[in-house]
């Protein structure tokens, strides 16, 4: 079993398929279709044909449960009512801090920064077509 820190660094995308979360989590896509069922915090959209996009937050989700189910041997229950008790810790009222300031864009011409791939903007695009659609 691959230790969290033997973890891939996630992509700056909006949404990920599946396949690219259970690479990204080191996790089974029906060990994630499963775990939808059992922790309610994780709701990845589903588009047309019932595809699911995960969110950058529902990867980070995603690595934590296994974090809590595999490094730290937590039961189902045991990982559901800690995630549960780290929401109301982060509910509860505390001095505000200064958001980090946002990333700067890469220096110099746009047209020098790297271009997406093919593969990328033809999901992005697909999945905007969705979006608009409504299907």
């Amino acid at each position: 079993m691959t230790a969290s820190s033997d973890l891939p660094p996630i992509p700056a995308k909006r949404y990920f398929t599946i396949g690219e979360v259970s690479e990204l989590c080191g996790v089974k896509a029906h060990v994630l279709r499963y775990w939808e069922q059992e922790f309610s915090q994780l709701r990845p959209m589903k588009r047309r044909g019932n595809r699911r996009y995960y969110q950058h937050h529902e990867v980070l989700l995603i690595r934590r449960i296994r974090e809590l189910l595999y490094d730290q041997g937590f039961t189902i229950h045991g990982a559901r009512a800690k995630l549960s008790q780290s929401a109301a810790l982060d509910m509860a009222p505390r001095r505000l801090e200064p958001e980090a300031p946002p990333e700067p864009l890469p220096a110099g011409d746009p047209q020098d920064w790297p271009e997406p791939s093919r593969e990328e903007l033809v999901n992005e695009l697909m999945l905007l077509r969705e979006l608009l659609l409504g299907d």
